[in-house]
């Protein structure tokens, strides 16, 4: 699969200079640079490109901060091709509307049609995203990593999307339980059901990401061992296992009551990365870590590719610099073949 074109008015600040029309791109199938000075937009491209691929921002949950200060609306599209000699063609069109002071509606059209559920986006487009934050993968706390396996899973898995979004929903419903019980409002039999649901799709998530991780773990290691010699493993250590779930829930429920959150589930989760046998997160060196997130990055192109029978778009954005020069050379032998954009 590759990208063949790509058009943002007020995402962000890309405009292109002309404001009727907005910016509009074409790019080829092999490395696309785009160089510039600091604040032209070259992020905000990458940045748009993700969101339409994936309905998410790499840098931020706030969709109020993607539309350009002073507009209301946002617009992206973008043209992919996939399969053999690109005979599949398709248009993803993403619009952020403000609807209120803090209000943003996200709503998308795939080849004209609107869908009513943006995961239906996920597969058009693959995309593998290496930004300076993911640098800071493994000295990050745990819910960045949280977040790198949430990015990559969903792209992947369809079930792990809705899921996650399953998740999070009863989540917040059950901490809305918990702050009305802290103020004496709310039936502790309602709390029971949450817990019961939580724990159920808790369960699933942990076990697709326990698999997830043991995967690109050993992917990972073997392209870790090639850079630098040393060897690599990634752990995954869920907050709570799948079976004692909803004991801890029910253990822990004076807890939350009384803090008005919950303190245990996926929402907590962390992965550990061991090289040489040492927390690398404790005892790496700074190429050690940027090495980590390297071997991650190029892991998860061979497993889509391998997976999905695509070959990802790499999105580099500004890390070349971050990288010394052998780190560089094999990262650029990696994406051999792969459709790239590149920012520096």
């Amino acid at each position: 699969m590759f990208l063949e074109s790509v058009k943002a008015k007020d995402f962000r600040n890309l405009n292109g200079g002309t404001k009727e029309t907005g910016l509009g791109l074409e790019l080829s199938r092999g490395v696309n640079i785009l160089t510039g000075m600091n604040a032209q937009g070259k992020t905000n491209f990458i940045e748009a490109v993700y969101f339409c691929a994936t309905a998410r921002s790499h840098r931020t949950a706030n969709h109020g901060e993607l539309i350009r200060f002073g507009e209301d609306a946002a617009l992206i599209s973008i043209n992919v091709s996939r399969g053999v000699d690109g005979r599949y063609k398709d248009r993803i069109e993403m619009s952020l509307k403000r609807t209120g002071k803090n209000a943003v509606v996200k709503s998308a059209r795939v080849n004209g049609v609107p869908i009513d559920k943006l995961g239906d986006l996920l597969g058009i487009l693959y995309c593998v995203i290496f930004s300076p934050e993911n640098l800071s993968l493994v000295k990050s706390g745990p819910g960045e990593r949280r977040r790198f396996m949430d990015m990559e899973l969903c792209q992947v898995s369809k079930v792990y999307y809705y899921e996650l979004k399953q998740y999070y929903h009863i989540l917040r419903q059950r901490n809305a339980l918990l702050k009305g019980m802290q103020k004496g409002a709310g039936a502790g039999d309602t709390l029971e059901l949450w817990d019961a649901q939580l724990a159920e799709s808790g369960g699933r998530i942990v076990s697709l990401r326990r698999a997830y991780i043991e995967s690109i773990s050993r992917v990972a290691a073997g392209i870790h061992q090639r850079i630098c010699g040393e060897e690599f493993s990634a752990v995954y250590r869920p907050s709570v296992t799948a079976g004692e779930f909803l004991d801890k829930l029910k253990k822990n429920r004076e807890t939350d009551i009384r803090n008005g959150s919950t303190g245990c589930g996926v929402h907590k989760d962390d992965v550990q990365f061991i090289i040489n046998g040492l927390d690398s997160r404790v005892y790496g060196s700074q190429g050690q870590q940027r090495t980590t997130a390297l071997s991650l990055k190029l892991a998860e192109v061979i497993m889509i590719r391998e997976e999905k029978g695509e070959t990802p778009l790499l999105l580099l954005d500004d890390v070349m610099s971050e990288l010394d020069a052998a780190r560089q050379e094999h990262l650029l032998s990696a994406i051999s073949g792969a459709q790239t954009i590149i920012t520096c």
